[in-house]
């Protein structure tokens, strides 16, 4: 009986089911947790969707940016990018059970026992984990609404760039998904930027990656993230990152929560775009 936790899959469909099988993973058995991205930019992004909604409770499953970019392209608030991968999700006949499941995930998941939390991106640094699951709450609540296009209408955009308790509305949403699906770099008082994408050298003046923050609230509960393909796997007491780039033609990882034990495959195929 054990539990895995896998980076960013994006698709690669072939790449995951290698892994499990790598991992002997047995569902009746097995836990593993995805921290976010299961679309977008790999081939096999329908695929992907279905196997893993198809897992049941033997997943755990957090939105990442790129499927929230689908449910938004999927409600015609946005158009798709230059490399995106996800016609086949929005052509398929199962198209709305999908979304409707997607919908239904958490931005944020932790788990006691194990002494982990997840998040695809990162956490600001007033956060502490209660805090942080209250707020991913919050806005997991209005995705899974009547009203969840009220909440996907207005998710794009970067300010405000830091959190205030006193924010309300789509404001409120928008930090609270920006921090936990798109923020790589923050300073010190929690501003957050978004357009260093690249290992972290050379940063913004002032700005450092979200986990090295001193003080940091979170900092007692290692936290799993991915959505950081340029930083590679990052093993620390307090954070492990899990976005090995696989979409990019490097590595899909896995990391057994019991033993910290990770295990890679290869992905043969290369993002589009």
């Amino acid at each position: 009986m054990a539990t895995y936790a896998i980076g960013d899959v994006q698709g690669c469909y072939g790449a995951l089911r290698r892994l499990l099988d790598i991992v002997r993973f047995d569902p009746p058995r097995d836990t593993v947790w995805f921290v976010g991205d299961l679309v977008n930019r790999g081939p096999q992004s329908l695929q992907t969707l279905r196997f893993i909604m198809n897992l049941g409770d033997a997943a755990v499953s957090i939105l990442g940016n790129h499927d929230l970019h689908l449910l938004v392209a999927a409600s015609g608030y946005t158009k798709q990018y230059p490399g995106d991968t996800l016609d086949d999700i929005l052509s398929a006949p199962d198209r709305e059970a999908l979304l409707h499941w997607l919908r239904h995930q958490k931005l944020m998941h932790a788990d006691s026992t194990l002494d982990y939390a997840m998040v695809h991106a990162g956490l600001l640094p007033q956060w502490t984990i209660e805090k942080a699951l209250a707020l991913a709450h919050e806005a997991e609540m209005v995705l899974r609404s009547d009203h969840h296009d009220d909440f996907l209408r207005p998710l794009y955009g970067n300010q405000p760039s830091a959190w205030h308790d006193d924010l309300t509305g789509d404001d409120r949403h928008r930090v609270i998904v920006n921090a936990m699906t798109r923020m790589r770099l923050c300073t010190a008082a929690g501003e957050m930027e978004f357009r260093h994408k690249l290992a972290p050298v050379d940063m913004p003046p002032g700005f450092m990656p979200w986990y090295d923050v001193p003080g940091r609230a979170s900092r007692n509960t290692p936290i799993l993230f991915g959505h950081w393909a340029s930083l590679g796997v990052l093993l620390r007491g307090d954070v492990i990152g899990l976005d090995s780039g696989c979409v990019w033609g490097r590595k899909l990882t896995a990391l057994r929560l019991e033993d910290r034990r990770t295990f890679q495959c290869g992905c043969t195929r290369t993002a589009q775009g």
